[in-house]
């Protein structure tokens, strides 16, 4: 073989290398092309999602915000009317004080009876807002949760009971609003 064969095999073969190598970069840069586009298209659809989910942690941020001032709302008003359902049932003994203080010529009878129907509707009006009294009998053991011992007295029934109630204590709900006043059996 000549060498001009030679050449001409050479590059015939070289073309047909760099023919097969355009080919398949081509195919290389026409896939790399696709995947631009769907690497584009996920980006797109990304950033879509990104913008929603920001708009829906706004909305939620707000509206937990909106809930949180209503509830403020909501305790501040309740603070503020707490009273409103003791006030209303202690307006009829203010009624009652305010007619017995207009009567010019009551007897001794008539007022001891008046002041007993209204000191009446005041428990009534104490008991219906759970205030309650504490008034233990004697003999009840002493529980200094709703007792305060004023004395230790010397007495015949057993050691650390009531002996006797000096002044009644409340309960609000089950909170002690003031205790008893109480004296309590000294130890034999």
């Amino acid at each position: 073989m000549s060498e001009t064969e030679k050449n001409h095999i050479d590059q015939s073969s070289s073309d047909q290398t760099k023919s097969s190598t355009l080919s398949s970069g081509g195919a290389a840069g026409a896939a790399s092309e696709e995947r631009i586009r769907q690497l584009e298209a996920d980006l797109a659809e990304l950033k879509s999602k990104n913008v929603e989910l920001a708009d829906s942690y706004l909305r939620a941020k707000a509206e937990a915000e909106n809930a949180r001032r209503r509830a403020e709302e909501e305790i501040a008003k309740a603070r503020k009317f707490a009273v409103e359902g003791f006030a209303e049932s202690l307006l009829p003994v203010t009624d009652s004080l305010e007619a017995g203080l207009q009567i010019k010529d009551a007897s001794a009878e008539q007022i001891r009876t008046g002041t007993e129907a209204t000191l009446k509707q005041l428990k009534s009006a104490l008991e219906r807002n759970r205030v309650l009294e504490i008034a233990p009998p004697a003999g009840t053991k002493f529980d200094p949760h709703q007792h305060q011992a004023i004395s230790v007295v010397p007495a015949e029934q057993e050691a650390n009971t009531v002996v006797g109630v000096l002044q009644k204590g409340y309960l609000i709900a089950d909170r002690v609003l003031r205790p008893a006043l109480v004296t309590v059996a000294a130890p034999k």
